[in-house]
């Protein structure tokens, strides 16, 4: 499927089918994201996906992180169990007890990483050209790297993080540009 053309600008197919999905494409997926509380925020959605719509996640995400403390790894990782209980409560979120329960558990990990999360998980970018998609077909839902990425996690105690989740991370925050070739985000 080629991209999407709306006032003459060309964009992923995806990014044209509900509003909030035009502001993230155009203004945020694909870009090259670093620090780790940003990282941490988006590792938690990509989670809080799993089994979702994305478009669920986008319209909840301003109560996410109302909920989580802006995703602040440090106030996160002092939750308790009187947060999950409200955490819980809170029709604003996706309320399923594992993930929020992850979602603590990950930021006390994340907090134990020497290199920081952002170092870590970047260090699983792919390196070198990789051939753009030409179409949204063209696009895998994992990679060596996610696979590798995800593995690595995994060892130092982080869950709901497998490989797709892991590429869907990857592909968010700019570590792989998967704008399919006429996009006009495609990076040259």
């Amino acid at each position: 499927m080629p991209a999407a053309t709306v006032a003459d600008v060309q964009r992923c197919a995806w990014g044209e089918s509900a509003p909030e999905y035009v502001t993230y494409h155009d203004e945020e997926w694909g870009r090259p994201l670093r620090g780790d509380d940003a990282l941490f925020e988006r590792l938690c959605l990509e989670a809080f996906q799993s089994g979702l719509s994305w478009l669920t996640i986008l319209r909840k995400r301003p109560a996410f992180r109302a909920a989580f403390a802006n995703f602040s790894i440090d106030a996160v990782a002092e939750f308790d169990a009187d947060d999950e209980a409200r955490l819980m409560a809170d029709a604003g979120i996706v309320r399923n007890r594992a993930k929020i329960a992850a979602t603590v558990r990950n930021a006390r990990t994340a907090r134990q990483q020497p290199e920081g999360l952002s170092d870590l998980l970047w260090s699983f970018a792919p390196s070198g050209p990789r051939t753009r998609p030409a179409t949204l077909a063209d696009v895998p839902a994992t990679s060596p790297e996610s696979v590798a990425m995800a593995r690595e996690l995994k060892r130092r105690g982080f869950v709901f993080v497998g490989p797709t989740t892991a590429y869907a991370l990857m592909q968010a925050t700019g570590m792989v540009d998967d704008h399919v070739a006429d996009c006009f985000r495609a990076f040259p």
